[in-house]
């Protein structure tokens, strides 16, 4: 038997892909609480983020360039600082996109395992 691996992000369809960017950027409880942040505030944070969360600066920095770089968030610099808010184009690609997934799944009427 013969197994097949696939390991290039260009063997998936766009689709999946962009998926599984926004899943991974979602897959740590500090970045789940970072855009919890950002939610309930509904304005572009400076420098309170790292007032709000019980990590070190340059954790939080690390975890906004994750929710940056999978467009999540976004981030303008002012001043000496960057004020990080919700992508809202983005946001709502990555929310369609699950909704899509969960969606999709329509259990049988038995049990399958």
């Amino acid at each position: 038997m013969v197994l097949k691996t696939i390991e290039k992000p260009e063997d998936f369809s766009t689709k999946d892909v962009t998926l599984a960017k926004y899943a991974k950027a979602l897959s740590h409880p500090a970045r789940i609480s970072i855009l919890n942040l950002l939610i309930q505030k509904q304005t572009c944070i400076c420098g309170d983020i790292v007032e709000e969360l019980p990590l070190a600066q340059s954790t939080v920095s690390q975890h906004l360039k994750v929710l940056k770089e999978a467009g999540l968030i976004k981030g303008e610099i002012e001043g000496s600082t960057v004020c990080y808010c919700i992508d809202e184009e983005e946001w709502a690609i990555a929310k369609n996109l699950l909704h899509e997934l969960f969606l999709s799944y329509q259990p049988l009427s038995g049990n399958c395992c």
